[in-house]
């Protein structure tokens, strides 16, 4: 996007029936509402993977660290929508550490290299990592986390491809929609 561009003005432009990755302000309301229509892909993404590993997090406490409008505030609906207690974190949050230390599910969302140290995961917890720093380098230091998470996903090959599969898929309903209507 040009620096001179409003990114938000451009998600806007888009018509809902057409918005397949999920980033107008109707496809999160319509998503934090439980409607139809489309999901921001990556969140999407992530909740699949935790279903195919019958993660549930109906009870869990789940950290969100970062508030993007297409990732952190999305995925935190989508568990809170499957009973999870959420709680977000950011660049203000104070004590970071002991928030993630608490968590039963960590969802990693902010593009800074291994801001996340294994140290901080709770034993047992599951790690979703879905920051992508250069060097093919995730949000959470991988090595240490592994050692104490139940699951975690890699950077790259975990959370990446799933966006790329609900964007294709949520592609494919899109037109089915378009030509089930132009009939």
């Amino acid at each position: 996007m040009p620096s001179q561009g409003d990114e938000r003005e451009v998600f806007e432009a888009i018509a809902p029936a057409k918005d397949v990755d999920g980033v107008t302000s109707t496809s999160f309301a319509s998503m934090a509402f439980a409607q139809p229509g489309h999901a921001s892909c990556t969140p999407a993404g992530i909740m699949r993977l935790l279903d195919a590993y019958g993660v549930d997090p109906s009870g869990l406490h789940a950290i969100v660290i970062g508030r993007s409008a297409i990732l952190g505030k999305p995925v935190g609906m989508l568990l809170l929508a499957r009973d999870a207690t959420v709680t977000y974190c950011h660049s203000r949050t104070r004590n970071l550490e002991q928030a993630v230390a608490q968590a039963d599910i960590v969802v990693a969302a902010v593009g800074r290299a291994e801001l996340i140290r294994g140290s901080w995961i709770k034993e047992g917890a599951v790690v979703l990592d879905a920051g992508y720093n250069a060097g093919n380098i995730g949000d959470v230091e991988f090595a240490a986390a592994a050692e104490r998470a139940r699951m975690i996903t890699p950077v790259p090959g975990g959370v990446g491809p799933m966006t790329i599969a609900v964007l294709l898929e949520q592609t494919v309903t899109a037109a089915e929609r378009t030509l089930s209507h132009s009939e």
